[in-house]
């Protein structure tokens, strides 16, 4: 089942029926489910019907006792709950506090861009290993890796097969940069720098201004130092 399913909040009734089939000794079948819930057996079906889609429930036929129709019933998915509620920012705010006081602020950059160079090298998508990609396809590839993780970039410059700039329109850390820009924006640069290092492009970031234009942060690129 996709994982984003799996994880979606579920609504207050969907989230009792869920809880009276994950609570109960025994599996358990619609009537059971309603008559504890106090709501017609139909609500428990489509709701039920969405939990195994997600994963969340499963449905067996129960072992016959006896002639008859063997019973349909339902468990709860062993495992810890996903539809509870997620702190990730806070998560973020507690690491980036952490990097950004464990010691001077240069250090602490230099940290952040170094984390950001490997997951760089790690998120762009690479090309063929003889290929060595011009300035404007190195730039098309980092946007495109930009884009996908909410930056809303775009390139810019006087010469249309050479960027020199990249504007950054959107932050998807934003709260987080204000707070802590010294270790948040060189993260940024050092994605930039690990994935044109890692395309072997003839072009490199050099440096990222944080909020140079209203709305904007503007990343600068240089042609690459011979290695």
């Amino acid at each position: 089942m996709p994982a984003h399913q799996e994880s979606a909040p579920l609504s207050p009734r969907r989230r009792a029926v869920f809880d009276a089939v994950r609570e109960a000794s025994a599996p358990v079948g619609i009537t059971e489910v309603a008559e504890r819930l106090g709501v017609h057996p139909n609500t428990v079906r489509f709701h039920l019907d969405a939990l195994v889609a997600q994963g969340r429930v499963e449905r067996t036929l129960e072992q016959p006792s006896g002639p008859g129709r063997p019973r349909t019933v339902h468990t709860a998915r062993r495992g810890m709950d996903r539809g509870g509620a997620r702190h990730y920012q806070l998560l973020a705010r507690v690491l980036v506090s952490r990097l950004a006081s464990a010691g001077p602020a240069t250090e602490a950059a230099a940290e952040a861009i170094e984390a950001g160079r490997d997951w760089g090298r790690h998120l762009v998508e690479p090309f063929v290993p003889s290929r060595r990609p011009t300035a404007r396809e190195s730039v098309e590839r980092v946007t495109a890796m930009l884009d996908d993780l909410g930056f809303a970039p775009r390139p810019d410059g006087h010469d249309a097969d050479s960027p020199d700039r990249i504007r950054l329109r959107h932050c998807p850390f934003l709260e987080l940069a204000e707070e802590y820009g010294r270790v948040v924006c060189p993260l940024h640069l050092g994605l930039m720098q690990g994935a044109l290092a890692e395309l072997r492009a003839p072009v490199e970031a050099a440096r990222l201004e944080p909020f140079a234009e209203p709305d904007a942060c503007v990343a600068h690129l240089t042609p690459a130092r011979a290695a």
